[in-house]
């Protein structure tokens, strides 16, 4: 590894929810400064506590001890403006996959932020071109998709232009790289690799439910049974059924309304009726444990 991460000290994290936690915790762990960013100041310490929920977790299971979970914890802080967290010198985007919310954003950081930061976001599916475009600097523009829960999984797809320069690149790999994470560089294509291909496995499973054909929990231990870690239904109750529908969404709009992209209905419904999986403590199935 080359000392391009670290000549990168401090990391701020815009979106305190579930991914940005996760995110945060990962860059903590690894040594960063973490800067929490969201439009409500109680809402970045709302996750910076969430952290230390689960950072306390890993303790009571012996995966952590106390005093690495102490300084992990110690090195993030929720800040209240967008100001003080584009200081950071990488910038990572983690709010709703809203193409206008983002570029919003970006513009706002093209502004504010230093002219050696480099800026990413955290998107599954949305263009990082047309985020970029939101910017005058678009050859420090790229993706840097992490996957749910972000402090554990390993995969992270880093998503390049036809801008971003290869010293940004090499940071951003190497970044990704000190967070004991694998880094897979794609093209900035519709749902880049990993949600292209889990599209269909989402879609076919809720058409099997929508047609009858079997119950959620008979198409999930099939799916497991043939090899996969987690059934689609569970999955999409973990990701989450509002983020699921929305990268079905963008996915279907990119790919110019390809019906194999299509979303269900079944997803509608659910976001309708509030069910959007393990963060409301009812999706597919019931988390009475976690609800509010």
């Amino acid at each position: 590894m080359s000392d391009r991460a670290n000549s990168i000290s401090t990391v701020a994290v815009l979106g305190a929810g579930t991914m940005g936690q996760g995110i945060a915790q990962a860059a903590a762990q690894a040594g960063y400064t973490v800067l929490l960013y969201d439009v409500q100041l109680a809402w970045a310490k709302r996750g910076v506590e969430a952290i230390g929920s689960t950072l306390g977790k890993s303790v009571r299971a012996g995966r952590m001890a106390q005093a690495a979970a102490d300084l992990t914890l110690g090195r993030i802080t929720a800040v209240e403006t967008l100001e003080y967290a584009a200081q950071a010198g990488l910038i990572i985007e983690a709010v709703p996959e809203q193409l206008d919310l983002k570029r919003d954003i970006f513009r706002q950081l093209d502004t504010l932020a230093s002219p050696a930061a480099i800026l990413t976001s955290n998107t599954s599916s949305l263009s990082i071109h047309a985020i970029a475009s939101a910017t005058q600097r678009r050859e420090r523009v790229l993706g840097l998709h992490f996957f749910n829960p972000a402090q554990v999984m390993k995969l992270v797809e880093v998503v390049r232009t036809d801008f971003v320069s290869d010293s940004v690149l090499e940071t951003a790999l190497d970044f990704v790289r000190r967070l004991d994470k694998q880094p897979v560089v794609c093209a900035d294509t519709p749902g880049f690799v990993v949600n292209r291909i889990a599209r269909p496995y989402y879609g076919e499973a809720l058409r099997l439910l929508g047609e009858g054909v079997a119950p959620v929990s008979v198409i999930d231990a099939l799916m497991e049974t043939a090899g996969f870690k987690m059934g689609p239904f569970k999955l999409i109750d973990l990701i989450g059924v509002d983020v699921n529908l929305a990268v079905t969404e963008s996915t279907y709009q990119a790919f110019f309304h390809d019906p194999k992209f299509r979303p269900h209905p079944l997803q509608a419904r659910m976001m309708q009726s509030g069910r959007l999986g393990r963060k409301t403590g009812r999706g597919f199935y019931d988390y009475p444990e976690q609800g509010t």
